[in-house]
């Protein structure tokens, strides 16, 4: 419990240390000029704006808010995705590009995995909870607007209207 706790409380400080890890990374291993555009340009901004994005679905979830805890597929995503962004920080001249895909993929496989998560919870909560076009399961079909008496009735205008 007290790792699923360390996880939620984790993720918004993990916005700004992964990217200023790629920065700071970048200066100890001397990783050369185009990296440093690199990082500047694209790595940074693209983790930070994930971890917030990733952050934020998690937050969305109900179970997530009630207990102030990740889930274990919370902690094994993000856990993966931060180490191999730590190790993607390390430039590794021969490891670099491998690493990259990978923690491309597995930030991509985990936008689905908080999306999946989301939609799971948000479909087991009941009607409390209704998306665009669905409706719940014993739910009775709506009855029509217009009674039975309503379809007697005729109006009939006796002299068109002055505007027409």
């Amino acid at each position: 419990m007290w790792l699923r706790r360390a996880f939620y409380r984790w993720m918004f400080p993990a916005a700004v240390v992964l990217p200023l890890w790629l920065m700071i990374g970048w200066g100890i291993f001397n990783a050369g000029g185009w990296a440093f555009l690199w990082v500047l340009f694209i790595a940074i901004p693209s983790v930070f704006v994930g971890q917030l994005v990733l952050t934020l679905l998690q937050r969305a979830r109900p179970s997530a808010r009630e207990t102030r805890t990740a889930s274990w597929w919370d902690v094994l995503g993000f856990g993966v995705w931060h180490a191999l962004t730590i190790a993607v920080g390390c430039y590794p001249e021969a490891w670099f590009p491998l690493l990259l895909i990978g923690a491309i993929a597995v930030a991509l496989a985990l936008f689905w995995l908080m999306l999946w998560q989301l939609w799971g919870e948000a479909r087991t909560a009941g009607p409390g909870i209704r998306f665009l076009g669905t409706t719940p399961r014993d739910a009775e079909p709506e009855p029509s607007r217009r009674s039975p008496a309503d379809a007697d009735v005729f109006i009939i205008r006796e002299k068109p209207d002055a505007g027409s």
